[in-house]
């Protein structure tokens, strides 16, 4: 057998790990600019410099591999820098949501174990509060600029070391990556960098990235998909990325029409904003070639009207989640014609099954929840070996997802588990009654919930944001649903709002409107 000296060696030339994957991203793009942010630019061997540079100085600071490394912070070219660091020395990186306080961010910190902190210079109060009850050992900025632990001062330090020799693998956890929370308290999924790189390979293959794409990143590089579907895979292929703070509307609009960008994502709400923002016709959009669209379910009609109006460019739908890196199925473009509402067939990686409470597969267009097999799949939740059990029980990742399969093997995403509605004992999935909503000429947006009732247990109950200058009534609306579903399906209640709740992602938040509206069913009722 080698001895531990030869497997170290043998790990180190195989290169199974983000760090030797960015180094030969480096040697072969060289020069390329593979990071804009704010007038700064970084070519790709710039940036594994700077990697190798924040690696070297944590290690020299006494961080060891597995250690765990928050990063508190927005979207910024340090944020990257850091969290390739990370990988290339070995840490264990904790992307946090930048809008968390309080309890939530202070669960996080201390649940993961974090020994360091990185954080924008603006949230440090939240931060100092959070950080009472954690075990910190140090806290430095992302983005300052100066300071002896600050990332972009330490990347941009011609004279600081980028000598580092750690050995890491395939089965290293490179990343903890904490779910949303909704049902229970976060659980932080242990991605490998195997896992990952398997992520990309898939990316990069069903999403047809290209070294000639111009990306533009305006989603939170906490969240996984911008991370690991877009910005990761799209610097291994080389191609460059405009990395911007959060997706403003007319940021976006104006960014795509100067930089002449090629590939953009976006979760359905955004591309909402987009359609509906009033200078959306007077930028030229025709250098788009590539439109991404998940994190949620994106309505026909909505879908149907991006099409229609940006006509030269190819729509992907991309559905996933955190524990499988995120990606697991992509509908290409040259599918949507005849499956619009599908999110496609599994990616390259990926195997799924659609099955009943024992397991079993149920027949094409039956619901059941949907499970997967990958080699991008986390390894389980950090430190909760209860809940690791039951999502890999049978042998299979539980995506907590209803949908079903067609005969030719597409995946139709029903409704989150928790967001279907039993109504009276009918079960009512919220994204068809969303879809027949959305037809109305006057709708903006909508989100459709369950909410107590004393009659039905849980109604139907609709949220509506109107298109500016438009308008309908309870009434019309319902009058107009009917056209369009079963009696039971209608809404039992409407409530018209000025706007949607969504986190920093861009992604709705049911659960806002479960527990503000909980208790006050009944301002707007559906006969």
């Amino acid at each position: 057998m080698p001895t531990d000296v030869a497997n170290n060696a043998i790990a180190a030339a195989r290169g199974i790990s983000i760090g030797g994957a960015l180094a030969r991203a480096a040697r072969r793009h060289g020069g390329r600019i593979a990071l804009r942010y704010e007038g700064r630019e970084w070519n790709f061997s710039d940036l594994h410099t700077a990697a190798k540079r924040v690696a070297r100085r944590f290690t020299d600071m006494g961080l060891k591999r597995g250690d765990r490394v928050a990063a508190f912070g927005r979207n910024s070219d340090a944020y990257v820098v850091a969290w390739l660091g990370c990988a290339v020395g070995g840490f264990i990186h904790v992307p946090v949501n930048y809008a968390l306080t309080g309890e939530e961010l202070s669960y996080i910190l201390t649940q993961s174990g974090a020994r360091m902190v990185l954080h924008d210079a603006d949230l440090a109060g939240p931060l100092a509060d959070a950080g009472k009850t954690a075990r910190l050992e140090w806290t430095g900025t992302l983005a300052a600029g100066t300071g002896e632990l600050d990332v972009l001062a330490i990347a941009k330090d011609a004279g600081a070391s980028a000598d580092i020799d750690v050995v890491v693998d395939a089965d290293t956890v490179v990343q903890l990556l904490y779910t949303s929370g909704t049902t229970a308290a976060p659980k932080g999924a242990m991605m490998t960098h195997g896992s990952l790189l398997a992520e990309y390979e898939s990316a990069i293959h069903d999403c047809r990235f290209a070294e000639s794409d111009r990306s533009l990143a305006a989603l939170p590089l906490y969240h996984s998909a911008q991370m690991h579907v877009f910005l990761m895979p799209q610097l291994m292929v080389g191609a460059t990325t405009l990395l911007i703070q959060a997706p403003a509307l007319k940021q976006c609009l104006d960014l795509i029409e100067a930089h002449r960008i090629t590939s953009f994502f976006a979760p359905p709400t955004v591309w909402v904003g987009l359609l509906r923002h009033p200078d959306f016709d007077a930028h030229d959009l025709g250098s788009l070639e590539k439109l991404y669209y998940g994190a949620s379910i994106m309505p026909v009609p909505v879908l149907q009207e991006l099409r229609r109006r940006l006509p030269n460019a190819r729509a992907f739908n991309c559905y996933g989640q955190s524990e499988i890196g995120p990606l697991a199925t992509v509908l290409a473009p040259e599918e949507h014609e005849d499956r619009p509402a599908s999110a496609g067939r599994p990616v390259l990686n990926v195997e799924t099954r659609v099955v009943d409470l024992e397991m079993n597969d149920v027949p094409p267009g039956t619901h059941g929840e949907i499970v997967h097999r990958s080699p991008q799949l986390m390894v389980g939740y950090w430190d909760k070996e209860r809940e690791t059990e039951e999502a890999f029980q049978g042998g299979w990742f539980h995506s907590g997802d209803v949908g079903y399969l067609d005969e030719a093997g597409y995946l139709y995403i029903v409704d989150r588990i928790k967001d279907v509605i039993n109504t009276g004992g009918v079960v009512v999935a919220s994204r068809e009654v969303e879809e027949a909503i959305y037809t109305h000429p006057a709708v903006a947006e909508v989100a459709v919930v369950a909410l107590p009732d004393p009659k039905w247990i849980e109604a139907v109950t609709a949220f509506v944001v109107l298109r500016s200058g438009q308008s309908v009534d309870t009434e019309g609306l319902i009058a107009h649903c009917r056209g369009h579903l079963a009696p039971f399906k209608l809404p039992k209640h409407v409530h018209f709002v000025d706007s949607l709740p969504r986190n920093t992602a861009g992604k709705l938040l049911k659960r806002e409107l479960r527990r503000a509206y909980g208790e006050t069913v009944g301002s707007e009722t559906a006969a």
